[in-house]
């Protein structure tokens, strides 16, 4: 088993207050309307604190079919995050989980930088490229910019 730590920062032009509570704290509601893949977004365990475990179902034909994240901190006055992905159809051979802490902080412009330390517990000698883990940063570029244009489009939203 190892461990392949990558670390990555993305900005947006809204702060990083609205961009917590509408990535974080509605991630069930927004997400599944935003996202075009996710069918679903449920919690399965728990009321969406710490301890929770969400379920996402993903459209049929994607390589992703579900995942399940289990929240361990949510931490809204200091807008940090931790979860880790406990398990999925693509990880299944690859990994034990992945580890995610988020930082979201204010920008010199108004907007935020989100900061992600993501941890890749692998399976045997399976290894982490950095390629593969780009792939995965991108869909979460992705998600984080139809966010960022959902909450310019809608200015009174999560204030």
């Amino acid at each position: 088993m190892g461990a392949y730590t990558f670390t990555d920062k993305s900005t947006a032009s809204v702060a990083p207050s609205r961009l917590f509570k509408a990535l974080v704290i509605d991630f069930n509601n927004l997400v599944s309307k935003l996202a075009p893949d996710v069918k679903s977004i449920e919690n399965v365990e728990g009321d969406g604190g710490a301890g929770t475990i969400k379920k996402m179902t993903f459209v049929e034909g994607g390589p992703i079919k579900y995942m399940k994240h289990k929240i361990h901190v949510i931490d809204e006055k200091n807008l940090v995050t931790k979860y880790s992905l406990i398990e999925s159809d693509v990880t299944e051979n690859k990994a034990e989980s992945v580890d995610y802490d988020g930082k979201f902080e204010a920008s010199a412009d108004g907007g935020s930088v989100c900061t992600t330390v993501t941890v890749y517990n692998t399976k045997g000698d399976y290894v982490v490229t950095e390629e593969e883990h780009n792939v995965h940063k991108e869909k979460a570029n992705d998600l984080l910019k139809a966010i960022e244009a959902y909450l310019l489009a809608n200015p009174s939203v999560y204030v």
